[in-house]
């Protein structure tokens, strides 16, 4: 059994926790923008393929007092980096924290460098290439007050991007947010599912993926791990093998997203495209007054603007009615979701709020409002 860090959104640990623990993981603990698990390495892989609300899965490899930059790179330099990666491998190294001495990330991801490729030339002559897009081998180093944690990185990009999406509106939701905000909706496959204002199409794109039985991993080129020393290409490939078969033909209800921009909703429908799903997702142009119940319960989520991207305040007071409007008029017997991260705006809803979550989005403070529409 290894031990794992997931990282998450802040205050989605919890979430997140309850899905590693369904994956299968050990030992689960969520911390603080993260969740502490155990495994083997097919729960490694598994949980990189599978995981929806989970930006990375770390495996911690060194944990040291750092109080200093010099201390930094000896601890670094220390460490038997010829068990991991050769001078013909390239590298890379992002850090997250600080303390009082080591208070810029750029400069203590540089001593990591500095360290590993000082010790590769006085070894071999020779040292690694730094590639910051696609490395051989990435590494995180996180610091907190005295101490350090050096994780090597084995989902490589955020596991956020899917692989399936050439097209991203502006202003997006992140994937990884998206899939939380289902959990948080208690959203499940049986259940309809409608975004009236879903631009390029992440809100139904997941709650498809999610109904679907869709490991949302299998549309990358590749992951971290599958250029480490150890990497186990039949369990991986065994691993991908269960996930294609284990997806859904059929969707068990509706999933639907409408837009009035009729260019971001061709972006919504090459992304569906791009993850198999094009004819499992009903994708309409239609403006948030002309829309209709497609069934007479269901979940309905939006994320609409909120004058801190897109849009103006004073305008966006009078869409906000009518979204409330629209809500009470024509979705009877739905719950209805809006993700915003303006109180006044919220006002505008005009609905009366069962439950307000709060949530981050992309450094955001925003409120996932709940409306019961009887």
């Amino acid at each position: 059994m290894a031990q794992y860090f997931a990282t998450v959104a802040r205050g989605l640990e919890e979430i997140a926790a309850r899905e590693l623990e369904g994956l299968g993981a050990q030992s689960v603990r969520p911390e603080f923008a993260g969740v502490a698990f155990a495994g083997d390495r097919t729960l490694l892989y598994r949980v990189n393929l599978w995981g929806r609300t989970l930006f990375r899965v770390l495996v911690p490899m060194a944990e040291f007092r750092c109080t200093s930059a010099p201390m930094l790179y000896r601890e670094v330099r220390a460490i038997d980096w010829e068990n991991y990666l050769s001078p013909e491998n390239t590298l890379a190294v992002d850090c997250t924290g600080k303390n009082q001495q080591l208070n810029h990330t750029h400069f203590s991801a540089l001593q990591v460098k500095n360290a590993i490729v000082d010790r590769q030339r006085d070894q071999f002559g020779v040292r690694s290439s730094v590639d910051v897009q696609n490395p051989d081998l990435r590494l995180n180093l996180h610091i907190h007050r005295d101490r350090a944690v050096l994780s090597l990185d084995s989902s490589g990009n955020s596991l956020h991007r899917r692989g399936y999406r050439p097209a991203v509106g502006s202003a997006p939701l992140k994937e990884t947010l998206a899939a939380a905000l289902l959990e948080i909706a208690n959203y499940s496959p049986e259940m309809p599912f409608l975004d009236p204002l879903c631009g390029s199409g992440t809100l139904p794109l997941e709650a498809a993926m999610k109904a679907g039985n869709v490991a949302p991993g299998l549309f990358r080129d590749r992951f971290g791990f599958e250029t480490w020393r150890d990497f186990d290409a039949g369990v991986w490939q065994q691993l991908k093998e269960e996930a294609k078969g284990a997806r859904k033909i059929e969707l068990p209800a509706f999933v639907g997203g409408s837009d009035r921009d009729g260019t971001v909703l061709q972006q919504a429908k090459t992304n569906a495209e791009g993850c198999g799903l094009s004819g499992n997702i009903r994708f309409q142009c239609a403006d948030v007054r002309d829309i209709e119940a497609p069934c007479d319960r269901g979940i309905l989520m939006c994320n609409p603007p909120y004058g801190e991207r897109l849009g103006d305040r004073q305008q966006l007071g009078a869409f906000y009615k009518q979204l409330g409007d629209t809500f009470k008029q024509r979705f009877k017997g739905w719950t209805a979701y809006v993700l915003t991260g303006s109180k006044d705006l919220a006002k505008r809803v005009g609905l009366r709020a069962s439950r307000r979550i709060p949530v981050s989005n992309g450094g955001l403070d925003c409120t996932l409002l709940e409306y019961e529409l009887y």
